[in-house]
């Protein structure tokens, strides 16, 4: 498969109906590609937490008519990274979109882990309920966001659905760009699948975003990565490697669940 990661920057001078725009033309350009990705909350920035409800919009809203449109013009798999969802009962939400490329929307995910504690998207956001898995004809996408890198079990949970390849978008701080790295290859070892995980440039009301979007194999080897700045970072993988990965180091078949637990005084 070839996959390009856009890691689009977010200026604060360009308008969200520009961005939009933009990132259509970004994603046509990538016309011979199989899968397409975009980063976190692209059309405000993932920390500029004053936008959210201003910008808001339903699922089928602007967001998801020019990207579905792009996805079908570039003829390719569209995951359209992420945008603020609001609910028709008025919740907000951190919402990503996948399209077929016929144009159609083959899922929804709602980040199900919301970064901030107790300020921005923890409390401005609801949270999504929901694994997501999406079948592509190569290969099965487990869907995640983000802040949902740190938790390991979504991901197993990913797996157990069937996941190959686990994708994510983010918006991730420049100050823990180590993190960022060795939470992608850690997730790609331990589920033994491959992780494309799109970021963003630029900054975000103020917080420097770290870029360095990266492609992990199942052995946890970096196959691609990006620098800082705005670019597309394009790769080439063997979706059928995770399967032949965990059939010659078969560790998930030594899982043991639902293991007592005893508390010593």
């Amino acid at each position: 498969m070839h996959a390009s990661l856009i890691q689009m920057a977010v200026n604060p001078d360009e308008s969200v109906n520009s961005r939009r725009e933009r990132a259509a033309s970004l994603v046509a350009a990538q016309r011979g590609a199989d899968l397409v990705l975009l980063p976190e909350l692209w059309p405000v920035g993932a920390f500029d937490y004053t936008a959210f409800a201003e910008e808001a919009e339903p699922l089928q809203g602007p967001t998801h008519r020019i990207m579905a449109k792009a996805a079908a013009e570039a003829g390719v798999w569209l995951h359209a990274g992420s945008f603020v969802e609001r609910a028709e009962d008025g919740t907000l939400y951190n919402t990503s979109l996948v399209f077929s490329p016929e144009g159609e929307r083959a899922a929804a995910y709602r980040k199900i882990h919301r970064f901030g504690f107790d300020k921005g998207e923890a409390v401005l956001m609801g949270a999504g309920e929901e694994l997501v898995t999406v079948a592509l004809p190569e290969t099965i996408l487990g869907l995640a966001t983000c802040y949902d890198l740190r938790f390991p079990e979504q991901f197993r949970g990913l797996v157990d659905a069937g996941a190959e390849t686990l994708v994510v978008s983010a918006g991730w701080p420049e100050r823990r760009r180590s993190h960022w790295t060795l939470l992608a290859q850690a997730r790609a070892v331990e589920n033994q699948a491959y992780v494309l995980a799109v970021g963003s440039a630029g900054t975000h009301a103020g917080v420097e975003q770290a870029g360095h979007s990266i492609v992990v194999d199942p052995w946890g080897e970096v196959l691609a990565e990006a620098g800082a700045a705005e670019e597309v970072l394009t790769v080439e993988f063997d979706p059928a490697r995770a399967t032949t990965t965990r059939e010659q180091f078969p560790a998930l078949k030594d899982r043991r669940l639902g293991l007592a637990q005893r508390r010593l005084a």
